[in-house]
C-alpha cells in the first residue's frame, strides 16, 4: 500500500485531497500548523472511510526556517516510506506591495518561505529517495495566477509563477527516470485562503466562477494520475490560461490590477 504526504491537509484543497487518497486506499502522511484540525479530518477518515488506513499527523509550520527538512527527518525517524509528495500548504497577502508595513513585510518572508522555500526543499529531499528507488510522485500546487503578474497580489502570483516554472524544469530533468512529477493550478477556490489572505477584498473571487475544494481535488487525483504535467480545473480557468498566451503582457497585467481592485475601489 502506497503513502502520500500532504502539506497543508487541515483545510482547502490539501483537506480534500487527504479524503480522496484515503478513499482510493493510499495510508496518510498529513502535515499542517493545525493539529487539532488533523485529529478530526484523521477521525473522520478512519470513522468513514476505512478504519484499517494508516494515518500519521504532524503539526508543522513550514513558514519556520528548517522546518522543512524537520519535517523529512521525522517521518524518516518514524519508519514511514513516502510514494507521493503534494506539496499544497500556501498562503497570500492582498494589498499594494508599495504600501506594505514592516509588519506586512514579515508577513510577506514567511509567505514566501512558505509557498516557495518549503516546496524547492521537499521537492529536493524526496527526489533524492524517489531517484534511488527509480520511482515515486511529486504534485506542486500552484495556481492560474501563476500565469501572468496579479497586482494587489504582487509576490503570491509571482511566487506562483516560480512554483510553475521549477516543477516544470525538474520534470525535464528526470524525464524517463520513472519519476512522475506535476503541477496543479486551481483558480478561485472555495477554502479560507481568500479570508486568511484579505484575497476577498479583491474582485477576483466575485468577478470568477468559485469552483469548489472537493471538486478541484477530484480533477487533480484524476489527472495527476493519468500522469498530466499541468493540470487546470475547470473550463474557464483553462480558457482564461488559454487566452493569457495571445494578449501582450502589459494588458494582461492592466486587466489582472482591476479585476483585483474592483471590490474594494481602490485607485
Amino acid at each position: 500500500m502506497e503513502t502520500v504526504l500532504i502539506t497543508g491537509a487541515s483545510s482547502g484543497i490539501g483537506l480534500e485531497l487527504a479524503k480522496i487518497y484515503g478513499r482510493e486506499g493510499y495510508n496518510l502522511i498529513l502535515a499542517a500548523r493545525r493539529k487539532e484540525r488533523l485529529e478530526l479530518l484523521k477521525r473522520e477518515i478512519l470513522d468513514n472511510i476505512s478504519s484499517s488506513l494508516e494515518i500519521t499527523i504532524i503539526e508543522k509550520d513550514l513558514g519556520k526556517a528548517g522546518a522543512s527538512l524537520e519535517l523529512f527527518r521525522q517521518i524518516k525517524d518514524e519508519g514511514l516510506k513516502v510514494d507521493i509528495l503534494i506539496n499544497n500548504a500556501g498562503t497570500g497577502i492582498y494589498g499594494k506591495f508599495s504600501e506594505f508595513s514592516n509588519e506586512d513585510m514579515e508577513r510577506n518572508r514567511k509567505m514566501t518561505a512558505l509557498n516557495i522555500d518549503a516546496v524547492v526543499e521537499l521537492t529536493k529531499l524526496y527526489l533524492d529517495e524517489f531517484l534511488k528507488r527509480k520511482e515515486g510522485a511529486i504534485l506542486n500546487v500552484a495556481s492560474v495566477a501563476a500565469f501572468l503578474p496579479g497586482p494587489m497580489m504582487a509576490n503570491y502570483y509571482a511566487g506562483k509563477a516560480y512554483v510553475l516554472s521549477f516543477t516544470e524544469a525538474v520534470r525535464e530533468e528526470v524525464r524517463g527516470t520513472g519519476i512522475r512529477i506535476g503541477t496543479l493550478c486551481p483558480g478561485p477556490t472555495a477554502t479560507e485562503f481568500e479570508k486568511s489572505s484579505n484575497a476577498d477584498m479583491g474582485g477576483l473571487f466575485s468577478s470568477l466562477k468559485v469552483m469548489t475544494a472537493g471538486k478541484v481535488a477530484e480533477i487533480a487525483y484524476r489527472d495527476f494520475r493519468k500522469g498530466k504535467n499541468i493540470i487546470v480545473p475547470g473550463f474557464l480557468n483553462k480558457l482564461a490560461v488559454f487566452m493569457v498566451r495571445f494578449l501582450p503582457r502589459r494588458l494582461m497585467t492592466v486587466i489582472s490590477g482591476k479585476i483585483q481592485r474592483k471590490k474594494v475601489r481602490l485607485p
